[in-house]
């Protein structure tokens, strides 16, 4: 049987099988379909685990030869096999066919790689699982389906998200998963339990540290450069990481630079940020950078953004957090020294 990750849960709760092949990409979500697994095995009596990492000089044999020994206190257990390349070779594969066609009432193996290209998909172990176990693939949540996404897990919180919230925690991790559960299970703990709107998230983060990037640029928009530079400060005393503040940043400007634009096609600026999905809380803050800063201007931000990138990955050896308030005080209205 051949199941997507979402279908698993379904499939747990009518029957465990066999054997497992659990792949793909996304690591969130494929450990999570491995827990699952495991939760269900162990439900059913599977309380001994015994974890194979595959590399280079794995003997399979062995495995083999353990997973049909007796343990020594009668337990039915969990061969659980981390490949980390789905490509086992002749001995693997010969061995993994023969524990998906041999199967031991004694034992749940469960196997876990990579994402397998449709030429591993297509070999003889993996369809001697399909046929006597379950193939789950775990395929990426798209960008566009990321918001409903973590609807859906704060709603597992308790925590029913409006389309604008969800948008905006879309829009902080940049499509990272694992970043985007570490935000809802960070929510889970500040919030309570009912509506969350874009506003309380950004309440709800401003609350659980002094100073945030979203407020960075939203000072930066409103001319407060006073506050903006403190914030920064802020952030870089609490060692928040460079690309988090430059990703802030650079996501306003970008909005800036395409409003821009649309309003040089006859868009209002209100229209414009409408049309770019500008998260509505943002918008006042925007609107005031939209009336004080000229296209020129914002163009020389977008470098200063591009040399700050520069600086972080060290191509250019200089210190980002100069650049950046360089930056944050550009967009706020003041000039300051290149920091270059």
């Amino acid at each position: 049987m051949k199941l997507s990750g979402d279908n698993l849960a379904a499939s747990l709760s009518r029957q465990l099988a066999p054997i497992y092949l659990i792949s793909g990409d996304e690591p969130l979500l494929v450990n999570e379909a491995a827990d699952a697994v495991r939760a269900r095995a162990r439900s059913q009596g599977f309380t001994e685990r015994e974890l194979n990492v595959v590399e280079r000089g794995f003997d399979w044999q062995a495995l083999l030869s353990n997973s049909k020994a007796m343990s020594l206190f009668a337990e039915r257990k969990i061969i659980e096999i981390r490949m980390t390349n789905p490509t086992p070779g002749e001995q693997g594969a010969d061995a993994i066919i023969e524990l998906a066609t041999e199967p031991s009432a004694d034992n749940l193996v469960l196997i876990i790689t990579g994402k397998m290209d449709g030429r591993v998909q297509g070999s003889r172990w993996v369809s001697a699982i399909e046929k006597h176990g379950v193939v789950v693939q775990i395929w990426p949540v798209e960008l566009a389906r990321l918001p409903a996404w973590i609807r859906d897990r704060l709603a597992r919180q308790n925590l029913k998200a409006d389309a604008e919230a969800a948008s905006l925690l879309a829009e902080r991790v940049e499509g990272n998963l694992l970043a985007a559960h570490q935000e809802v299970e960070k929510l889970a703990l500040l919030l309570p339990p009912g509506p969350v709107t874009a506003d309380t998230i950004v309440d709800a983060v401003a609350d659980s540290a002094r100073f945030d990037v979203l407020q960075l640029g939203d000072a930066a928009m409103k001319g407060n450069v006073s506050r903006a530079l403190r914030v920064l400060e802020g952030l870089r005393g609490e060692d928040v990481e460079p690309p988090i503040v430059l990703w802030a940043l650079n996501k306003d400007l970008q909005w800036i630079a395409r409003c821009q634009h649309l309003m040089r096609r006859g868009q209002s600026a209100d229209s414009a940020m409408n049309a770019l999905y500008v998260w509505r809380n943002r918008q006042p803050a925007m609107k005031q950078a939209l009336t004080r800063l000229k296209p020129r201007a914002v163009r020389e931000l977008l470098l200063s953004a591009e040399r700050a990138d520069r600086m972080i990955k060290g191509v250019i050896r200089s210190d980002p957090w100069l650049e950046f308030e360089r930056l944050v005080a550009g967009l706020a209205g003041v000039r300051l020294a290149s920091a270059a």
